[in-house]
């Protein structure tokens, strides 16, 4: 079962974050726990948050994640990489999730307010896709559908503001693995959960324990 994270170090004196462990994170970003492993240690993407004893990914981590995995659907990884290498050139050095990045006739693209950049193969202006792309449902290039980012279950919401981005039960505060937990021993049907939890529906909780359990099934691996 996945705990609510809170990541501190990072950001400013009295301010926290959550925390995503890669089990979840797997699930929202589309890539698998191995890939998570090895971007780790050929430094694509290193976990803001912390790498020991614990693997735990910031918010925009798992955005920055959710764009690699699209982009791998139509370039090699080996382009991507150039592609990060090419903003560390550029001077670029904020998150990777704070660029736009598409693919195009086989090179990236960085989108900004007035310029398009080609961080490959300097060629080619037409745009395949935008942020509004990334974070909708996509399939990846194990032929996977990759979960809606901001609605990952019909009744489960992810909000930056709202805990974080941890996802949570729609229109509520409740995080989705709370409602699974109380499901998980049979005592409590999904019809009775809004004795506990009034702003809870029955399809709500079905939709929690269903997340919950194709996260629970990444871990350990």
């Amino acid at each position: 079962m996945c705990d609510i994270l809170l990541a501190r170090g990072y950001l400013a004196e009295g301010e926290s974050a959550i925390a995503f462990p890669t089990d979840l994170t797997s699930v929202l970003s589309g890539a698998s726990v191995a890939q998570l492993r090895s971007w780790r240690s050929t430094e694509l993407l290193r976990p803001e948050v912390q790498q020991h004893p614990r693997v735990l990914y910031s918010f925009r981590d798992v955005l920055a994640l959710r764009t690699f995995v699209r982009l791998r659907r139509h370039v090699s990884l080996q382009k991507i990489r150039r592609a990060m290498a090419s903003l560390r050139d550029y001077d670029l050095t904020d998150h990777p999730a704070s660029y736009k990045l598409v693919a195009d006739h086989g090179s990236i693209l960085l989108l900004q307010d007035d310029s398009i950049t080609d961080l490959v193969t300097r060629k080619g202006q037409e745009l395949l896709g935008t942020m509004e792309d990334v974070l909708a449902p996509f399939e990846n290039m194990q032929g996977d559908i990759v979960v809606d980012f901001r609605r990952p279950r019909p009744n489960l919401e992810v909000r930056e503001r709202r805990m974080g981005g941890w996802p949570t039960i729609s229109g509520t505060r409740i995080p989705y693995n709370n409602i699974a937990l109380l499901l998980q021993d049979g005592s409590v049907a999904p019809d009775e959960v809004h004795e506990f939890y009034p702003s809870v529906s029955a399809a709500a909780a079905i939709d929690a324990v269903n997340f919950d359990g194709t996260v629970r099934r990444l871990q350990g691996d």
